[in-house]
């Protein structure tokens, strides 16, 4: 079977799909993937032959202008028009990137029996998939489609009306550049939001998170658990050339608390480990600090009890953690989880802000915004509470219940080849 493999993000919005498509190739099939070009090197080392998509992660790191517009809104909301002027960069971004995407798209799917894409732009490659006529695959990290359990600030009858109504909002906003896509690729007019155009095509939607992190949600959604598996969290487990580093100096002490801020794009990355690091002198405890994409200088101010690296291996050093404050990205949380080991979310955009709910209603630990008045005294009382008997209790008990990443990528590769094998779209 010949697979356009597409998705566009970052590196926890591409590695899930990456990890399905090694799998996919090891069985034999013929993989193409795009990813962001700062991303295809990752992808390439999963043994993926790899092109270019769309502009650099780091781009959108560095705009990060949804994000932006989501703290203005709850933090300053009185800021009218800083936030307006924050909406019209991202959709400006949006619109460029959508055009670029679906170019490479078209030319990624032309030949193949199947298109699988992330969750970023869902709606423009099912557009694609359709002018092919080819059954497509999506993967979701959070619940994208109408339902009363996502919605957690809602009574459950509302939830899915408010969800079914939020993205037909979406698509009346959107609507103008998707009916460009869909005019240039000759297709007819379609009203629907995109979202339930997907899903009444017949697209699989592989439900990428555990279960148990929405409680009712698989008994809602019963009568389409064939067309919504769900699998859990996925990685491809990679290690990093500095796990060893990092195992050697966490031996050397006590277990240290672990700051990992992935994908997050801070302002002063001087003043956010200054923070961490006085925050943690008054504890008493050690900082490992895992930088990502955040910006800070590592190897900078390594010593007894402070270290800062690029990159780790998740599942090899968090269980060896006392506890993890991250940014909330649905990896991150989930390798936490997995980990057995309390957690603080320190979330800064809309899918983030939802992980940190569920790492609450989870009872494993706690959940913030992060802003510029993070301050020691802030840090220190909230890492206090994460190092508690009972967070830490109830963590090891829902790591008992987490499915393991390498059954979650072989449910995924089944599910999609039965897929492709039986599956028609209309």
């Amino acid at each position: 079977m010949r697979i356009a493999l597409a998705v566009f993000g970052t590196r926890g919005d591409v590695e899930p799909v990456l990890a399905i498509g090694r799998e996919l190739v090891r069985r034999g099939h013929d993989v193409r993937a795009a990813v962001p070009p700062d991303l295809v090197e990752l992808a390439e080392a999963a043994g993926l032959v790899a092109v270019a998509y769309g502009p650099d992660s780091q781009l959108m790191l560095s705009k990060d202008a949804g994000a932006n517009l989501f703290g203005e809104s709850t933090h300053r909301f009185w800021q009218i028009n800083k936030i307006a002027q924050i909406f019209r960069d991202s959709w400006e971004d949006a619109r460029k990137i959508r055009r670029e995407l679906s170019k490479a798209l078209v030319l990624l799917a032309e030949g193949a029996d199947l298109l699988f894409h992330g969750q970023l732009f869902e709606d423009l490659a099912d557009n694609v998939a359709e002018y092919f006529g080819i059954p497509m695959v999506t993967l979701h990290h959070i619940p994208l489609r109408p339902n009363n359990v996502f919605p957690w600030f809602l009574p459950a009858p509302w939830g899915r009306p408010a969800m079914a109504t939020f993205w037909w909002v979406t698509s009346r906003v959107a609507g103008n550049a998707e009916k460009r896509e869909r005019q240039q690729l000759g297709l007819p007019k379609d009203s629907r939001a995109a979202t339930r155009r997907i899903t009444e095509r017949g697209s699989l939607e592989i439900q990428a998170y555990d279960e148990m992190c929405y409680p009712g949600l698989a008994a809602e959604w019963a009568s389409s658990a064939e067309q919504r598996p769900f699998v859990g969290t996925l990685t491809l487990e990679q290690s990093a050339d500095t796990d060893e580093d990092v195992a050697a100096w966490i031996a050397a002490g006590t277990p240290p608390i672990c700051f990992n801020f992935g994908s997050m794009a801070l302002k002063s990355p001087a003043d956010t480990i200054a923070v961490i690091s006085r925050a943690c002198t008054q504890l008493g405890e050690r900082a490992l600090v895992c930088a990502g994409s955040s910006g800070f200088r590592t190897g900078s101010q390594d010593s007894e009890n402070i270290k800062l690296v690029d990159k780790m291996n998740h599942s090899a050093i968090f269980p060896a953690c006392r506890a993890v404050v991250h940014h909330g990205g649905a990896g991150t949380m989930a390798a936490v989880l997995r980990a057995g080991v309390s957690q603080l979310v320190l979330w800064s955009a809309p899918e983030r802000f939802a992980n940190g709910i569920v790492v609450t209603r989870l009872k494993v630990g706690r959940s913030r915004r992060f802003s510029g008045d993070l301050t020691d005294a802030i840090l220190i009382n909230e890492v206090r509470q994460i190092l508690a008997p009972y967070y830490r209790s109830r963590a090891r008990e829902v790591a008992a219940l987490m499915k393991a990443p390498a059954d979650g990528v072989r449910a995924a590769a089944d599910h999609i080849e039965a897929f492709a094998n039986l599956h028609t779209v209309d």
